[in-house]
C-alpha cells in the first residue's frame, strides 16, 4: 500500500518509523511519505495562509500550495484524496475496512483556521475522528492512518490477530490476562485456567456483550444478538 500524506509539519510522521508499522515498511509492504505541503508555495516568503476573507480570527491556508502539492503526487499516486476535517464523517473500524482494501491513499492535513474552500473538489473524502478540536490534521491523520494499515494483510504477522478486537464484530472487546495467576489478591478467572476452549469461547463472548451493553449501549443496541448470545447473556 502507497500513503502521501501532504502536511506542514512533516517531521510528524516519523512515528511511522517504528514498532509495527515501521517493520512492515521494511519487509516493502507498505510505504507512507510525507509531502511539506510549504515545498510548493509560490509565496517568496514561503507563506501558505492568509487572512480570511469576511474578516475573522486565524489564518487560512492558500489554495494554490495544496492543490500544486497534490497535483504532483498524483503523478505517482492515483488513490482517494482524503481530508481530516471536523465537517467529515466519523472514523470507525467499518470506514477502516473499507479503506484498508485501497492500494494507494493521499491525506492533507489542514491546519490553523482550515483551507481555501475551494480545495475540496479536489478531496474525494473528509473524516473526523470526533467532536473535538485539534492542533492541526497531523494530530487525526495518525490513528487514522494507523487503523487502515494495521487491517493490511501481513501487517499484523497473523491475519487472525486482530479477528477478535474490539469493533471487529460490532462489540467490545473481552477482558484479557496474563502471569502471574494472582495480582494483588487479583485472580485469573478459572475458566481460562481450564484449557477447556469451548466454555472459554462462551466467557469471552459472554464479557465482550456484556461490557459493550455495560460501557457503549449505543453499540449494543446495533449488535445482532445470535441464539447464543442471547442465551449466554439470559444466563
Amino acid at each position: 500500500m502507497k500513503i502521501n500524506i501532504l502536511t506542514l509539519f512533516p517531521e510528524m510522521f516519523d512515528i511511522f518509523n517504528h514498532s509495527i508499522i515501521g517493520k512492515a515498511k521494511d519487509k516493502g509492504l507498505l510505504s507512507i511519505e510525507a509531502i511539506n505541503i510549504r515545498d510548493y508555495t509560490k509565496n517568496k516568503h514561503k507563506k501558505v495562509d492568509d487572512y480570511p476573507y469576511g474578516g475573522g480570527a486565524g489564518m487560512v491556508i492558500a489554495p494554490q500550495p495544496i492543490v500544486d502539492s497534490l497535483k504532483a503526487v498524483k503523478q505517482h499516486n492515483k488513490g482517494k484524496v482524503i481530508f481530516l476535517g471536523p465537517r467529515g464523517k466519523t472514523f470507525n473500524h467499518s470506514i477502516g475496512k473499507e479503506l484498508a482494501k485501497e492500494e494507494e491513499l493521499i491525506f492533507i492535513c489542514g491546519h490553523y483556521e482550515g483551507i481555501d474552500e475551494r480545495v475540496y473538489k479536489y478531496i474525494d473524502m473528509e473524516i473526523s475522528i470526533g467532536d473535538f478540536i485539534l492542533t492541526g490534521g497531523e494530530m487525526a491523520a495518525i490513528p487514522v492512518i494507523d487503523s487502515i494499515l494495521r487491517l493490511r494483510e501481513g501487517v499484523l504477522g497473523k491475519q487472525e490477530s486482530f479477528m477478535d478486537e474490539s469493533f471487529s464484530d460490532g462489540a467490545l472487546e473481552y477482558p484479557q490476562y496474563t502471569r502471574p495467576e494472582e495480582f494483588e489478591g487479583d485472580k485469573v478467572p478459572e475458566v481460562l485456567l481450564s484449557g477447556h476452549h469451548e466454555n472459554i469461547r462462551k466467557w469471552r463472548r459472554l464479557k465482550s456483550l456484556e461490557i459493550t451493553r455495560e460501557r457503549r449501549p449505543d453499540l449494543f443496541e446495533k449488535l445482532e444478538l445470535s441464539k447464543e448470545d442471547k442465551k449466554l447473556l439470559k444466563k
